[in-house]
């Protein structure tokens, strides 16, 4: 299919520049709160704001993307992904905290309309194409685990007197990309096509009440929020044992966890089925844990950030295909933004609780207090496994 060729790879690209962005943030946004914060206990909180940001922006993001077309949505977010990298930048240099958070949540908003890419890619393809489109998008991640920890490694001290201002001025670059990748999709006339369908639309509570739905959102919610909540603790437990390197280090081989499965999730699913795929990345999510729970040198960091990395690609890819079996065309803007919602939701909560927990009660805490939700994720699978009685 055309759109396969030509939109997949579009949006692969603008996921990657998007995701190093986000690695680079997620490397370096705990360190440089601690530095300017009034309070150590707030150094998540800009990424916590970005999170917050996120989800407020979902349905919104939705609504636009419905009545200016999701192309035009995306370019006009690219101008919110600019500023928050020039207020980033302003604040670090000037030692102002809120308006760091100011900038962070610029990146948020950007991110509420980028998280649509893989959603655009499989409404762009045929039904048995889905998970191998949204597999395809996610791939651009392989990127970012590379590009993201690096620059903020090489760039951190490139303006001397404002350690990391560097890094927030080189992503107003990467927004400008983005930009100009995006201004290249081709996408349908979405509105024709909903039409075109001649279904009547079904209330969003019966679309939110079928099991498919429910295990897509715990598996998509919990695995996300558990996801965020242990990376964004990881620096922080890293800080006072290991260099800076260590932890970047430790972040590149995380992101690589996150999206190099992407590689053949889409090709797993299809071949497995998508319990069994959710049910893997469940049980890396236990594996995270166990190693975390034995050890913190560098090797076990970055052990269980790899094991948590590949989790949340089983878990997420896995949730977004059973998503994408709930509704009709007609339906896919609230149904999506009502998923993207839920799911954000639980990461700004995550986020903002992880340097709080990690400063008060320590890195164990923090693994353990993860263990009962992964049991909810899997009790969720094997729900959907009995029910459906298939793979």
């Amino acid at each position: 299919m055309n759109s396969f060729k030509r939109n997949v790879p579009l949006l692969a690209v603008s996921q990657a520049l998007m995701m190093s962005s986000m690695s680079l943030i997620i490397t370096t946004v705990a360190l440089t709160g601690s530095m300017i914060a009034p309070d150590k206990s707030l150094s998540t909180l800009p990424l916590s704001v970005l999170f917050i940001a996120v989800m407020l922006t979902s349905i919104p993001a939705a609504m636009l993307m419905k009545k200016i077309g999701r192309k035009q949505a995306f370019l006009t977010a690219t101008l919110f992904g600019i500023t928050g990298g020039s207020l980033a930048t302003f604040a670090i240099i000037n030692n102002l905290f809120w308006v760091f958070v100011l900038g962070t949540m610029m990146v948020g908003i950007f991110n509420g309309f980028g998280n649509y890419f893989r959603f655009v890619a499989a409404d762009s393809v045929e039904k048995d194409k889905k998970s191998k489109a949204i597999s395809y998008v996610l791939l651009g991640g392989v990127v970012a685990a590379v590009v993201g920890p690096n620059l903020a490694n090489y760039t951190h001290e490139s303006i001397a007197s404002a350690m990391f201002a560097g890094s927030y001025a080189s992503i107003i670059i990467i927004y400008l990309l983005i930009a100009i990748t995006l201004s290249f999709l081709k996408l349908p006339d979405t509105v024709a096509a909903i039409k075109d369908e001649g279904i009547e639309p079904r209330p969003l509570k019966v679309i939110a009440t079928q099991p498919k739905f429910i295990i897509g959102i715990i598996c998509g919610m919990l695995g996300y929020g558990i996801m965020s909540f242990v990376m964004t603790a990881t620096p922080l437990a890293m800080h006072h044992q290991h260099s800076f390197g260590d932890t970047s280090f430790v972040i590149q081989w995380h992101t690589l966890g996150m999206f190099a499965p992407s590689f053949f999730t889409g090709h797993l699913i299809k071949r497995f089925g998508v319990y069994n795929i959710l049910l893997t990345g469940a049980l890396f999510g236990f594996a995270c844990v166990f190693v975390n729970l034995n050890g913190t040198t560098v090797n076990h960091y970055w052990a269980a950030l790899v094991f948590l990395g590949i989790g949340w690609n089983f878990l997420f890819i896995g949730a977004t295909t059973l998503i994408t079996e709930t509704y009709h065309a007609v339906e896919r803007s609230k149904t999506q933004a009502l998923n993207d919602f839920l799911i954000f939701s639980t990461v700004a909560i995550s986020s903002l609780s992880a340097g709080a927990l990690q400063h008060n009660f320590g890195w164990r805490f923090v693994n353990i207090g993860v263990l009962p939700l992964l049991v909810v994720v899997l009790f969720s699978i094997v729900w959907g496994k009995l029910k459906y009685n298939h793979k």
